[in-house]
């Protein structure tokens, strides 16, 4: 493994545990019942603070009523014996209802419901950085933008003032129109070839002459689209292309801004 895909990953679990164990102190006690000593509870149903509550063998729990709700309108209380009870909260018409509560169910809630609720959004924000395949988890399948033309009606006819460079490409557009000529003396195709010069000299119209010349597909994109911050991620979405491209062989994928991908443009920390 690549170390600094090695160390990426290490501080994606820190920054997770890290996240976890904030929403734990932070979060989730907004979640949880104020708790009470029993004799302010007796005190605020005495008062009719009390609007119901929920008695199980060892709790009492109660929401108060809206306007008496200072701490939290949700409390829990330890249970003790106490005959008179009942007859308060009657006398106060607080609604009583009695239940057999799962102290172990309640606790593994408590910490299952938000580590499933935090790997949920985890999981969506890295869908939604690289759908797909590829990269970190399912960080990675291409979204650059890929022109794809099935049938190039650009020819060299097309392109004036590069007589040597069509020259050389000759070759190349007889290899994709009867490549079996070449592969019966051990020939092979070119792994690439590298088109230099300014802005609008005609360097994509060359390239899409060639596809119409020998009629292959042709493959449209940019350097910049496949550079991420996310270490691996670039790379899975260049596999991606050249996964769509070998499906399409024998085709020409042409890569504008090639400077990009070796950061030669643009400020900053990605550059």
């Amino acid at each position: 493994m690549n170390p600094k895909q090695k160390q990426f990953s290490i501080w994606y679990i820190f920054i997770a545990l890290w996240a976890l164990m904030l929403f734990q102190v932070f979060v989730t006690p907004f979640f949880n019942p104020t708790e009470i000593p029993y004799s302010e509870f007796k005190a605020a149903v005495a008062s009719g603070k009390v609007e119901e509550v929920s008695v199980s063998p060892a709790v009492i729990h109660g929401h108060m009523k809206a306007d008496h709700a200072k701490e939290g309108r949700t409390f829990d209380t330890i249970r003790v014996e106490d005959p008179n009870l009942v007859h308060d909260l009657e006398a106060q018409h607080v609604k009583v209802t009695g239940v057999i509560e799962s102290t172990l169910v309640r606790d593994v809630l408590s910490w299952v419901v938000p580590i499933a609720l935090f790997a949920g959004f985890w999981l969506f924000l890295l869908r939604r950085m690289g759908q797909g395949q590829g990269g970190f988890m399912t960080v990675g399948r291409s979204k650059a933008k890929v022109y794809m033309e099935k049938e190039v009606k650009v020819s060299f006819a097309d392109v004036a003032g590069v007589d040597e460079a069509k020259q050389e490409l000759q070759e190349v557009i007889e290899f994709l129109k009867t490549p079996e000529k070449f592969t019966r003396l051990g020939g092979k195709i070119p792994k690439g070839i590298l088109l230099v010069g300014p802005s609008g000299t005609g360097k994509t119209l060359l390239a899409k002459a060639v596809a119409g010349e020998a009629g292959v597909p042709f493959f449209s994109t940019s350097g910049s689209e496949f550079v991420e911050m996310f270490v691996g991620v670039g790379a899975a979405r260049v596999r991606d292309l050249f996964l769509q491209a070998k499906e399409m062989a024998p085709c020409i994928i042409f890569i504008d801004e090639l400077d990009a991908l070796g950061k030669a443009r643009g400020v900053g920390p990605m550059a």
